[in-house]
């Protein structure tokens, strides 16, 4: 009879153990750039929303987050692993660059959010390692993904990484990448690489 009982009514432990747990831990991060005040530098408005480890945790996330569509303007939403902040001069992004995707189309960008969500906890890249996370961009004209990697000059990671992406997000247009070096310096950056 007692071990009918525990088996009706799990500990809080024996549920944590029967959760699935992810491969690292990834955090939710929000930017609202939309009213920004007089004089602030850029990353001042940058909140660290949730840091989880199981699937669980990440669909109860998804669920009661707002979808990039939902967004104002100016705001980007960002997962990336835990530990490294989605801003170039963490030491992971400082030698990275990132590969862009644009969208016109509301209902895209939740897609495209969505399914790079779930290929990065789980773990779908063969270069796992050298991805640093993605960022969504709401924009006036045109939103914005972008999945920021670790070492730029690495051409033959920045390309499976590449490749898998457009596979994992189906498109059919060109997707570029460039190095955050020069995003730093010039305004009008070209890609270094594109698939």
């Amino acid at each position: 009879m007692a071990s009918e009982t525990a088996t009706e009514a799990p500990s809080a432990a024996t549920e944590k153990q029967g959760s699935h747990k992810l491969e690292r831990k990834w955090t939710f991060w929000f930017d609202n750039q939309s009213k920004p005040k007089q004089g602030a530098a850029w990353g001042t408005s940058l909140r660290k929303v949730y840091t989880f480890d199981t699937v669980e945790e990440f669909w109860c996330l998804y669920d009661q987050i707002f979808k990039p569509s939902k967004l104002p303007v100016n705001a980007d939403f960002h997962l990336f692993k835990a530990g490294i902040e989605p801003k170039w001069e963490d030491p992971e992004c400082a030698n990275g660059g990132k590969w862009a995707v644009s969208s016109s189309r509301k209902p895209l960008l939740d897609t495209i959010w969505l399914e790079t969500l779930m290929a990065l906890i789980g773990e779908q890249f063969d270069e796992a390692d050298e991805i640093c996370g993605v960022v969504a961009s709401v924009r006036q004209r045109q939103d914005k993904i972008a999945l920021w990697t670790k070492n730029a000059s690495n051409e033959a990671a920045q390309m499976s990484i590449g490749r898998k992406w457009k596979e994992v997000i189906d498109v059919t247009d060109k997707i570029t990448y460039s190095f955050h070096d020069d995003s730093r310096r010039e305004r009008g950056v070209k890609s270094r690489y594109n698939v």
